[in-house]
């Protein structure tokens, strides 16, 4: 029996715009869909692809993030699969007559013997959408009257679903699908970059060059791979500009709620604090969208936190001094490394100078590495007083390298490498070889180079 007879039906396919039920052949990948349907009452309509054609409910709320809610679900005819598509107004008199959005579409994996617990009443299944993810159920409890329910897993309490007011197809509000506007493509007011919707993507961070948030979102995606390793497993801060580099930024190193961070607690002398790192691309994503753009990293690994394992130098240079002497610097540094058989590597730090990076294999106290680290610049300055300081104040490298050694307590962060730089244009604190040492400036490379 063709399961898509009563949706034929219902319509007059000369007055309504919705597409004429054909059942076809569904594809490995199954999908599903939800609808904001603003007909006599406003409601959401729940698409579960299905033997060739969408399985579909009514959720007068819409469905909710919070376990706890159990949104009725009331089951409604089978719709055929093009209906995933279908955005616009049901003309008046029509069945459903009023405006429909597509509100959010992906992919829909069913739990094992869906068919045979789909006639028991109770299907379980996990939704990879734009603004629906995770993991639900839908149990039936009187004739077509269904409960929806969020299961309780990492995408518990993600998100208020009334934030999200606009098409994922066309972008476009409620009244401007019934008005028939087009929206044009320079108004976006989200895009979704690694399942992460990045709201305000148009928004300038950078001015010169023209640098949006949505630009730096595609940056992490595009380094990713490259970045994760630095920060997977290490304690993380980050560096916040919600309005661009002009207006105010401030940093954030404690964790707040988010399901694609990993929260550590650690207890100082009055209370514990809850610290985090980013576990995986998504997690990175999310950050940006919540306007993270530089992000800085501990020196120790999550799994040992009391012993740290990689120190870095920061050769800052007076204003006055030509890049040469920097660069003179970094190979002073480096002959030092040597002779204690220390192998480091360097990056550009996005700004005046150069990182040098150590990494200490053996296991040692943040008291004893800090001292080590100390003692490295120390000895630079004791070989060559005229060229370099351990002193902060800015006065006191007049015409020398300050060898900042201080990142090197625990706590302490640096900044990672990959990291855009906030600062007058977007540099990036970028990893090189010793041998582009004297080509590369500290500065030079900037995003726009991946994009």
């Amino acid at each position: 029996m063709n399961s898509l007879k009563k949706y034929n039906t219902k319509r007059n396919f000369k007055v309504t715009k919705e597409p004429v039920g054909q059942v076809k052949k569904s594809s490995k990948k199954l999908k599903f869909c939800i609808q904001h349907h603003l007909a006599k009452k406003d409601h959401y309509d729940l698409r579960l692809e299905w033997d060739g054609v969408y399985l579909s409910w009514a959720v007068p709320k819409g469905p909710s993030y919070n376990p706890t809610d159990k949104r009725l679900a009331i089951k409604v005819e089978d719709h055929p699969l093009s209906y995933g598509n279908f955005e616009g107004t049901i003309p008046k008199g029509e069945y459903g007559a009023g405006i429909v959005m597509l509100w959010d579409k992906g992919e829909f994996i069913p739990e094992t013997n869906f068919k045979e617990n789909l006639k028991k009443g109770i299907i379980k299944f996990t939704l990879k959408g734009k603004r629906i993810k995770g993991k639900w159920s839908l149990v039936r409890f009187k004739e077509d009257n269904w409960l929806l329910l969020k299961e309780n897993d990492e995408y518990k309490n993600y998100a208020n679903i009334n934030k999200y007011q606009t098409s994922i197809k066309t972008n476009r509000t409620m009244t401007e699908i019934e008005k028939g506007k087009t929206k044009p493509k320079t108004s976006r007011k989200e895009a979704i970059v690694c399942g992460i919707t990045i709201t305000n993507p148009d928004k300038v961070i950078f001015s010169n060059p023209k640098i949006t948030k949505l630009d730096i979102a595609m940056y992490y995606h595009k380094i990713a791979k490259k970045m994760l390793p630095y920060l997977q497993n290490r304690l993380i801060s980050t560096v916040r500009a919600p309005e661009g580099i002009t207006k105010e930024k401030f940093f954030k190193k404690h964790f707040d709620t988010n399901p694609y961070l990993k929260k550590v607690t650690i207890p100082s002398k009055e209370h514990k604090e809850d610290y985090y790192y980013i576990a995986n691309e998504e997690g990175l994503i999310y950050e940006v969208q919540m306007n993270s753009y530089e992000f800085h990293i501990w020196g120790s690994q999550v799994s040992d936190l009391n012993h740290p394992d990689l120190m870095v130098f920061d050769l800052d240079p007076d204003v006055s001094l030509s890049l040469k002497k920097v660069r003179e610097g970094v190979k002073d540094l480096q002959k030092i490394l040597k002779e204690f058989n220390l192998k480091a590597s360097i990056k550009v730090s996005g700004g005046k100078g150069y990182h040098i990076m150590v990494p200490i294999k053996n296991k040692i106290s943040w008291a004893k590495f800090s001292k080590i680290a100390q003692n490295i610049a120390e000895l630079l300055v004791e070989r060559y007083p005229d060229k370099y300081t351990t002193n902060i104040k800015k006065e006191a490298r007049k015409g020398k390298i300050f060898i900042d050694y201080l990142r090197n307590k625990k706590s302490a962060t640096f900044v990672a490498p990959f990291s855009l730089r906030l600062k007058s244009k977007p540099s990036i604190s970028l990893p090189i070889s010793w041998t582009d040492l004297d080509n590369i400036k500290p500065n030079e490379i900037l995003i726009t180079k991946y994009l």
